[in-house]
């Protein structure tokens, strides 16, 4: 059995730290789910990441904080660049170097989103991993198109009357499978068993593998630092963040929750959300029912085929 391929879990995870002495504010979600990425992946990974929280508190001159080969790409490049050194990489017959991208929620699904549509149209042997903490922290805590709605940033503020953001969280996990991808998946800090997993499982397919890990900010979200990863566990038994994956051209929901837990708590513990009226969070409510109820009858479909 190689490396690679032996079931990684809490026991068998690497004492390498190839992230490490950065300077992330304390519960950072994002930093803890680079350091666990690149745990799995292991050191023959080059990392590219964007300009953004990871590159800002990573690369710190003169002191790197990563084991492995990495790289600062441009805002919007993120995938582009991964796209030229797994070329460089073939060029030289090397195939046994994992390229993984770690960006933010602005940096792929705005300003990169581009850039990766065109790498997993060419198929490009990558892992990308968005670390979704929801907004543009890293420049002041503005709206990106993952902040969910009725969330307060500089950019969206909830001020006389103002509700927050006015637009629903895009799915980014279906637009990204909406292509076809190898692998693509979702996950949170708040599961890194499931976190582990999904990085393993990418690592067995070949071409352009995804994942999307939601990785709460305290600072930005408005939380107790240590609260982050139990709200990251909280926005999955709410129901309104859906763990999932995409492969061999299907889709595989994981299983849901039965009863959900109470939406109303574990929106007024972050300050983000501390202005909106229980008629706006009935409302949030009912979207998550309704994407529930797509996903039984999507699930049923595939029982009965």
């Amino acid at each position: 059995m190689t490396e690679r391929s032996k079931t990684i879990n809490v026991r068998t995870l690497s004492d390498d730290e190839l992230f490490y002495g950065h300077k992330a504010c304390p519960g950072c979600g994002g930093s803890l789910a680079v350091r666990i990425a690149l745990k799995v992946l292991g050191k023959k990974s080059v990392a590219v990441i964007p300009a953004g929280c990871m590159s800002a508190v990573g690369f710190n001159f003169p002191q790197l904080s990563f084991g492995c080969n990495s790289i600062i790409s441009t805002f919007a490049g993120t995938a582009s660049m991964m796209t030229g050194i797994v070329a460089g990489y073939k060029a030289q017959g090397i195939d046994d170097v994992t390229v993984v991208g770690f960006a933010g929620d602005g940096g792929t699904a705005d300003i990169g989103i581009q850039a990766l549509s065109g790498a997993i149209h060419r198929n490009d042997n990558m892992l990308y991993i968005c670390y979704d903490n929801e907004a543009y922290m890293n420049t002041g805590i503005q709206k990106s198109s993952l902040t969910p709605f009725g969330a307060a940033t500089t950019t969206s503020p909830a001020v006389d009357g103002a509700i927050g953001s006015l637009s629903d969280k895009k799915n980014l996990f279906e637009i990204v499978a909406a292509h076809g991808i190898s692998y693509a998946a979702t996950a949170t800090v708040g599961d890194l068993p499931d976190f582990m997993r999904k990085l393993q499982k990418a690592s067995s397919y070949r071409g352009t593998r995804f994942i999307h890990i939601l990785s709460p900010c305290p600072l930005g979200w408005g939380l107790k630092t240590e609260d982050m990863v139990e709200v990251a566990r909280e926005a999955v038994s709410t129901g309104l963040w859906i763990q999932a994956e995409f492969y061999d051209g299907e889709f595989h929901y994981g299983k849901h929750p039965g009863t959900f837990t109470d939406v109303n708590h574990y929106v007024r513990r972050q300050k983000r959300f501390v202005h909106l009226s229980d008629e706006v969070i009935k409302k949030i409510e009912k979207a998550r029912d309704e994407k529930w109820l797509h996903i039984n009858r999507y699930t049923k479909q595939l029982e009965r085929s």
